[in-house]
């Protein structure tokens, strides 16, 4: 798997906790929040399945190797145990979309729910208010556009895995990496070389577009409709979420009603957009977090943003920082 190139001396541990079920269900929830389910074209070319078990081990590796604090690893490793079937879908179905924190909230359930896990816990002296939270340790996770462990691998597994970028290119981009103080005087990842910093931007600016495309918005509001209307017609209990998404599709084609939605959302290649409402069509009209990395980059004097040294690539982040979400989407 390409996260090892994140470490080469994991914890024991860390393998230990991966490999308990709590853990072992996120391979069956995907990274593209259901996105891959439905036929859009960017996911045609992926190398294979990128889940959420393979980004928390990703991300679990590199605070790991930053940090060598076996909490704060855990923390990053437990980050997404909660995270529901589709994922940021269900904060559309939650209206939370534009924080995407909705489904945080019952991290603290799993992990104390889950024999393997907290004698696990306790044979290593670690309390679960050490790594139930992950947002705690700036490494694992700080906010935008700040570089964490989280946003760097989820930067770098798409490169890897949708991109195509080359493993060693990504290998290289990663390597290039420190932790120095930021303008706050707080741990985050920086940085050594102008170059590579550019790299791992362009990486990085992509996902940023991906994540906000038209077609993207329209199909996860879709497919929280479904999932909406299933809850609301009993085909789908609001705890069935907390399983895996093979589940969830399982029942949602039990019901008439929702397995031809489901048909139909597997078959969304492309929408059209226009200033008003189409009416007798499905057309939405949805704005978007916008995520961006404005990473620290390593200069004579002092760690600096790129976007303050590179007019370039400033430029391009303020570029997509101003893209405007006021139109309507419908389905080809």
């Amino acid at each position: 798997m390409y996260t090892s190139i994140y470490t080469n001396n994991a914890p024991v541990l860390l393998t230990e906790l991966a490999n308990t079920p709590e853990m072992k269900r996120l391979i069956d929830i995907g990274m593209h929040c259901g996105c891959d389910c439905a036929n859009l074209p960017i996911y045609h070319q992926v190398r294979y399945h990128y889940t959420r078990y393979m980004h928390s081990i990703g991300v679990a590796n590199i605070v790991w190797n930053f940090t060598q604090d076996i909490k704060q690893a855990v923390a990053g490793l437990f980050h997404d145990i909660s995270t529901p079937a589709f994922a940021h879908t269900i904060d559309f179905l939650n209206g939370d979309h534009l924080n995407q924190e909705s489904t945080e909230e019952k991290t603290v359930h799993f992990i104390e729910n889950s024999k393997e896990i907290m004698s696990l816990l306790k044979k290593h002296g670690i309390r679960v208010e050490d790594i139930c939270d992950y947002q705690k340790y700036p490494i694992a996770d700080n906010h935008t556009p700040m570089l964490s462990a989280d946003r760097l691998e989820y930067t770098l597994g798409n490169g890897y895995i949708i991109y195509n970028e080359d493993l060693g290119e990504i290998q290289d981009i990663y390597n290039n990496l420190t932790v120095t103080k930021n303008e706050n005087d707080i741990d985050e990842l920086c940085f050594k070389s102008l170059s590579t910093t550019k790299k791992f931007v362009a990486i990085s600016l992509r996902n940023s577009y991906l994540y906000v495309t038209d077609e993207e918005r329209l199909v996860m509001q879709y497919l929280a409709d479904i999932i909406q209307l299933a809850i609301g017609t009993n085909v789908l209990l609001f705890d069935d979420l907390f399983t895996t998404e093979s589940n969830v599709i399982s029942k949602l084609k039990c019901s008439n009603e929702t397995s031809k939605l489901w048909d139909t959302y597997t078959k969304i290649s492309a929408v059209s957009i226009s200033d008003s409402k189409k009416p007798d069509i499905y057309c939405v009209n949805i704005p978007a977090k916008k995520r961006y990395i404005d990473p620290l980059v390593l200069t004579d004097t002092s760690p600096k943003r790129i976007s303050s040294i590179d007019n370039a690539t400033k430029n391009k982040i303020n570029e997509f920082l101003n893209l405007d979400f006021d139109k309507w989407i419908s389905i080809t």
